[in-house]
């Protein structure tokens, strides 16, 4: 999962405890993400020249968008010392990792990514807010876990354990997030990963045939209901 903390902050993404727990990080999800960040730029005719990605995590997302936006270059962004390390391998002649905080330097790109990173950020209204000044566009990917299910099952202090997650967001939070601090949206829908990929866990993969078929019924209703979702958002 991708992360970016503030200038100076210790953290479980710097200090090796995110890597022990999450040892792929989560790389096998980033060609589905890459697909939906892509949808979403040509669902509004946006093509951009230069991106960031801010936490870009092993910079799997970035890569597999070069491969498919030829005439972008991309910038990856990482605090993580053990993440930046698994970057190297990625670099090419239009994709760039540079080890640090995007918020530290005095950049602008057309497109910014901030892939399932917010709900790590300690501020993470201060962070999306000065997130806004450092491109043109930005594509925010947000998981929803505040749901029925999520309160009765005690799972949001599961993510807490396992990956860091510090906030907790349903549709309507989010996007007021981003409104709050001066965002317009452009567009937004959700993603749902079980349409298209099998789960990690055997549980994962019993939740998947009445997620399936919920989510045929209103979406809607089964975000706030089961869950499983996430939102993608661009905003200016």
């Amino acid at each position: 999962m991708d992360k970016q903390t503030p200038a100076g902050e210790n953290s479980i993404y710097e200090d090796g405890s995110y890597l022990d727990k999450n040892p792929t990080w989560d790389v096998e999800d980033a060609p589905w993400k890459a697909v939906q960040v892509r949808r979403i730029l040509e669902r509004n005719g946006i093509r951009p020249s230069s991106v960031c990605e801010v936490g870009c995590g092993v910079g799997e997302i970035i890569r597999q968008l070069s491969l498919s936006m030829p005439e972008a270059k991309f910038v990856g962004y990482e605090v993580s010392p053990q993440a930046f390390a698994l970057c190297e391998s990625r670099r090419s002649e239009r994709v760039d990792f540079r080890f640090g905080n995007l918020l530290a330097e005095d950049v602008h790109f057309d497109c910014a990514l901030c892939i399932d990173v917010i709900e790590h950020v300690e501020d993470y209204i201060g962070f999306v807010r000065s997130l806004k000044q450092r491109a043109t566009y930005k594509v925010f990917h947000i998981p929803l876990e505040v749901s029925i299910s999520s309160v009765l099952r005690d799972a949001v202090m599961a993510a807490r354990a396992q990956v860091g997650h510090l906030h907790y967001f349903t549709r309507e939070t989010a996007l007021a997030t981003l409104r709050d601090v001066g965002y317009e949206i452009i567009d937004e829908c959700y993603t749902a990963s079980f349409l298209d990929m099998p789960g990690r866990t055997v549980r994962e993969n019993l939740a998947r045939l009445p997620r399936k078929a919920l989510y045929a019924l209103s979406p809607d209703l089964l975000v706030k209901t089961i869950g499983g979702c996430s939102l993608l958002v661009l905003a200016k």
